[in-house]
């Protein structure tokens, strides 16, 4: 597994990752793993949200099931009404 050094981590910055790694229960390299898992999709990932893009992009092309405009409110409570 390849190990990632960073130098010059601006002391605020080294501080608030300290107390983020506190709080969750986790080493500063835990939470620093946990942060780029988060924030930097893999090529996989990238991959899955394509496919999920194309197929809202079909859904969006398809025409509404509804060949009539929705009733409006009023609509609806005469026709409760009625029953």
């Amino acid at each position: 597994m390849p190990t990632l050094y960073v130098e010059n981590v601006p002391k605020e910055l080294y501080e608030a990752l300290r107390k983020r790694a506190r709080n969750q229960r986790r080493s500063i390299a835990a939470e620093v793993l946990s942060l780029l898992e988060d924030s930097i999709p893999t090529e996989k990932e990238l991959r899955a949200r394509r496919k999920l893009y194309k197929k809202l992009e079909r859904l969006r092309a398809m025409p509404s099931p509804g060949l009539e405009p929705f009733p409006s409110t009023e609509e609806m409570l005469r026709e409760d009404r009625d029953r």
